[in-house]
């Protein structure tokens, strides 16, 4: 499974810009719906696109795998 790590990214700018970040901030910057930040942010398995996955690399001035990560399901077979 993937997962993103949207919110242990806001927490990491917060805390580097002294401040906090909201997914409102994120979403008026990236223009990603905020909705869907919050489904990014809180839904397992949630799938999105390569062009949200960009802003938030360009936002977060990260590489793809410090916003994302392929976690193992016990049990789940391909």
């Amino acid at each position: 499974m993937i997962r993103f790590r949207l919110k242990e990214l806001i927490a990491e700018k917060g805390f580097q810009e002294n401040r906090r970040v909201t997914l409102d901030e994120v979403s008026k910057e990236t223009g990603i719906h905020r909705t869907t930040l919050s489904k990014i942010a809180n839904q397992r398995g949630y799938n999105t696109t390569t062009d949200v996955l960009d802003k938030l690399c360009k936002f977060f001035c990260v590489e793809l795998q410090e916003v994302a990560e392929y976690v193992e399901e016990p049990g789940v077979e391909i």
